[in-house]
């Protein structure tokens, strides 16, 4: 049998034609305590990973360029912990995604957050 958030992951990388790129288990994601809560609208992007770090950036309402705005957070944990944003996460760098209210879903590519300086 399957595990249903893989087929979750794997049902949203062929539904907007990407790739499935999972990040390690062990790797990090920014993300803000709103965000974790399931506060909406949720904002999600991937960056290229580096280190230990997968490149998501999760969060919720404004964004702000405050360096605390984002805590670190284990991939394992966000899907072990079924945030709401979980099944976007095999989403390959250069994606973003928006959760709103009533089932609202965007997601789409975006090839600037490939840039490196």
């Amino acid at each position: 049998m399957q595990d249903p958030d893989v087929v979750q992951q794997s049902d949203v990388c062929k539904r907007y034609g990407a790739e499935i790129d999972m990040p390690e288990a062990e790797s990090k994601l920014g993300l803000t305590p709103s965000a974790a809560c399931g506060v909406l609208p949720i904002h999600g992007l991937r960056h290229l990973p580096r280190g230990d770090a997968s490149g998501w950036y999760v969060w919720s309402g404004d964004y702000s360029e405050d360096p605390d705005f984002f805590e670190p957070l284990r991939v394992n944990h966000a899907l072990s912990s079924a945030m709401v944003f979980a099944r976007y996460l095999a989403l390959p760098p250069g994606w973003r995604f928006l959760i709103g209210a009533d089932g609202y879903e965007d997601v789409w590519y975006d090839a600037s957050l490939l840039a490196t300086e």
